[in-house]
């Protein structure tokens, strides 16, 4: 399968649909998918006739498991650019004009986690914690934590969870998820495509312009934020990664540093 195939990018009446379609990579992401959804993001939120954007995947087990690792591993270059398209994708879900809502059929994990929590509106099967969870593993595999993968879940959920998510890495049921108010919907797996469709298609009969101008009012509010966040996880990453370990007095002072550029 081409990489041109592993993102379907499809235009019905008011709706664009986004489709991850790598199944038996478990839905994973290289760059060049990470690519392609981002200029499908940016076509869609440009193109006139279109008032809402879903994002999906095929398959049932993995909504999506990440970025690729394997692509990543003994490649500096590719790790680069899975970082800049990454964060360049999440960015552009939170910051268009045009609500963006997924629907999670499956396990969710790293950048699967990202793209949930970037959506402004989010649509879960309703199915066991072992066939669908989140779960941010950054940590545990020595991943620094980028694209999105700190302030995302602080928005979403606070700071106390956020600390949860990213200290612990555990997994996260949809029972846990309703919990705390987090699905938008949730619809039995079988009736998920069509329950999904119907909810999206209400969405676009709304009067554009309060559809619109609610999401960027919202983004506007936070950009300056946004941005900044996205630039605090490159400049740590940054240190983190680098071969040259700091002793605890130069770390002290980098983050010193940064409570003063970022504050």
């Amino acid at each position: 399968m081409s990489n041109q195939d592993l993102i379907l990018y499809e235009i019905k009446g008011r709706i664009a649909t986004i489709t991850i379609n790598r199944p038996d990579k478990a839905n994973s992401c290289n760059f060049a998918m990470l690519k392609k959804i981002h200029g499908s993001l940016i076509d869609a939120d440009k193109n006139e006739k279109i008032k809402c954007i879903l994002i999906k995947s095929t398959g049932d087990r993995f909504f999506s498991a990440g970025y690729d690792l394997k692509e990543i591993q003994g490649s500096p270059e590719n790790a680069k650019m899975i970082q800049e398209w990454g964060r360049k994708v999440n960015e552009a879900i939170v910051l268009l004009k045009k609500p963006v809502i997924v629907q999670v059929q499956g396990i969710a994990v790293g950048f699967g986690v990202l793209i949930t929590l970037a959506s402004d509106l989010r649509v879960f099967a309703d199915r066991p914690k072992d066939k669908l969870y989140l779960r941010l593993p950054e940590i545990a595999i020595s991943a620094f934590p980028q694209t999105g993968a700190t302030f995302l879940p602080l928005i979403a959920f606070g700071l106390t969870y956020a600390k949860n998510l990213l200290f612990t890495t555990d997994k996260v049921g949809i029972q846990e998820l309703q919990n705390i108010n987090f699905p938008t919907r949730v619809f039995p797996p079988e009736k998920l495509e069509e329950e999904t469709l119907t909810f999206v298609k209400q969405l676009t009969k709304y009067q554009t312009e309060f559809l619109f101008f609610i999401k960027s009012m919202l983004a506007i509010m936070n950009k300056r934020y946004i941005k900044s966040f996205f630039d605090l996880e490159d400049e740590c990453g940054k240190v983190a990664y680098d071969t040259e370990k700091k002793s605890m007095k130069e770390l002290d002072d980098f983050i010193k540093g940064l409570h003063e550029k970022y504050s």
